[in-house]
């Protein structure tokens, strides 16, 4: 969409055409910013500048590019509760279930929350209940913890300014220099774990499914209870649940 008129604010056009941008990509250096934006690079700067001290932007820590900041990552649209992206899901959630014999979910990070946009309950007589729209804070959570730990380090810290955390069990982390290592230690693993962190007695390990940046990623999920969740059980469905992650169908293009 291109806008057009007599009433057209050229400065304000550039600055949300260089919002957009950030949607589809998960940093932008000054010299990228003004071939996309067709402008030269000291109006670039200049307005990637102004979305920095606004929030809307964060530089990443590379320090030679920006980043989504906090307040466009609030703004948004969460993933996977569109018609299309459930199709895409099912097959994805209707495997996990099976491979894993636990309940499975998918989870968007809205902010400094997760939402369950759709899941499959496990048939186990004594298993843990799917609850659709469930929202809770990321960093209590399996799937909150991976997704925060697609993100850069900056953006982190932009969405938790505090040093303390709020404990939701006496297993969630409560500080945000915990919170960083273990994303550190996510990064590496490639599949997060939740032990009672969010609710006692339950179990979530957490892998990625595809997403071309921060606004369309989405974490799988497997809970259990902590009885069936032994180390060697959880790295295994770690690994189901990537096999499960590998069948999601790619988006439709925009």
């Amino acid at each position: 969409m291109t806008a057009t008129g007599d009433y057209t604010i050229a400065a304000l056009d550039t600055g949300l055409r260089a919002m957009r941008l950030f949607l589809t990509h998960d940093t932008l250096t000054v010299t990228e910013a003004a071939g996309h934006l067709r402008v030269g690079r000291s109006t670039a700067h200049r307005v990637l500048s102004t979305l920095e001290s606004r929030g809307f932007a964060i530089r990443d820590t590379s320090g030679r590019g920006y980043a989504a900041g906090p307040e466009l990552v609030r703004l948004g649209r969460p993933a996977g509760f569109g018609r299309a992206a459930r199709d895409r899901l099912g097959p994805v959630l209707e495997d996990a279930v099976r491979r894993t014999g636990e309940t499975v979910w998918s989870e968007a990070l809205i902010g400094d929350q997760v939402i369950v946009t759709d899941g499959r309950e496990s048939p186990h007589p004594v298993r843990v209940a799917l609850e659709l729209g469930r929202t809770g804070p990321a960093h209590a959570g399996s799937g909150g913890l991976l997704l925060l730990s697609r993100m850069t380090a900056d953006q982190v810290c932009a969405l938790y300014p505090d040093e303390e955390l709020e404990a939701v069990t006496p297993a969630t982390l409560t500080s945000r220099t915990a919170l960083l290592d273990e994303l550190a230690v996510i990064r590496r693993r490639g599949h997060a774990v939740s032990r009672g962190a969010s609710v006692p007695g339950m179990t979530t390990v957490a892998v990625a499914l595809a997403g071309s940046s921060w606004r369309d990623r989405l974490a799988l999920v497997a809970a259990a209870p902590a009885d069936r969740s032994g180390e060697a059980a959880l790295a295994e469905r770690a690994e189901q649940l990537r096999e499960s992650a590998a069948l999601l169908a790619p988006a439709p293009p925009p």
